[in-house]
């Protein structure tokens, strides 16, 4: 075809066809414009398309991974609120004055569960990834991308509470129980074990005992800085907007 092309132009430089040959180059000049501009943007259709590809695949694993850690999430949850139950009632009989047999198995039941703890360690490696790789540009909704980025942020606010308590649970806490109670028994035995002094259960350390793990678990679930509903938030939107469409 360039042969073609190069004749035709022989052929008028020849005859001394200057007009000619001038429009005819113009033409062919026009040609090869033409055709570099259909090459570009075949190239950028399937640059575009392999970009897709990738997203949609970042966006199944984004979505897969923050469904997974909404279950972990309202699990622990679920377990503070247990323990805060524990707590409620237990603050309802505060302050013991007779210790009764017949009340042992529920002080017993709730002050088992009053000493457990737990926290939220989300999955990352989808959303990690994402950020390490500078990945993160290749999501197109303006919104999840935001979200992504401040993840991280919004995830560190609400573990803190989490850290505190633990923290406060084992280095104080903890020691009291291992200290009057069967710490090693389940629930059932938790005060039933001979040697346990009930009388503790009177004194104002129980009381303090108690309201310092009710402070602990109302900071996590009822913190008025809203760390909590703001990571609920986050992977709600999260999981909506990586949600893969139906015509994907």
């Amino acid at each position: 075809m360039i042969k073609f092309f190069r004749k035709i132009r022989y052929d008028l430089m020849e005859k001394n066809k200057t007009g000619k040959y001038l429009k005819y180059a113009i033409g062919e000049i026009i040609l090869v414009v033409i055709g570099i501009l259909i090459a570009l943007s075949i190239n950028n259709w399937n640059s575009n398309r392999i970009q897709k590809q990738k997203e949609h695949l970042l966006l199944n694993g984004l979505n897969e991974e923050f469904k997974a850690n909404k279950i972990q999430l309202d699990s622990v949850l679920t377990k503070h609120k247990y323990a805060l139950k524990s707590v409620d009632y237990l603050m309802s009989k505060l302050p013991i004055k007779n210790i009764k047999i017949e009340n042992l198995d529920s002080l017993s039941y709730h002050i088992y569960h009053l000493g457990t703890y737990y926290t939220f360690n989300p999955s990352g490696g989808v959303i990690n990834s994402l950020i390490n790789s500078s990945s993160v540009d290749i999501i197109s909704n303006n919104e999840l991308r935001q979200l992504i980025i401040s993840w991280n942020d919004v995830l560190l606010d609400y573990q803190e509470e989490e850290i505190l308590a633990r923290d406060n649970y084992i280095n104080h806490l903890k020691q009291f129980e291992k200290k009057h109670f069967n710490y090693n028994s389940n629930y059932y035995q938790y005060l039933k074990d001979p040697r346990i002094d009930l009388s503790i259960l009177q004194t104002l350390e129980f009381d303090n005992y108690v309201q310092d793990r009710r402070f602990d678990l109302e900071n996590i679930l009822n913190n008025s800085y809203g760390e909590l509903d703001a990571v609920i938030h986050t992977i709600d939107k999260i999981i909506e907007l990586s949600e893969p469409k139906n015509n994907d």
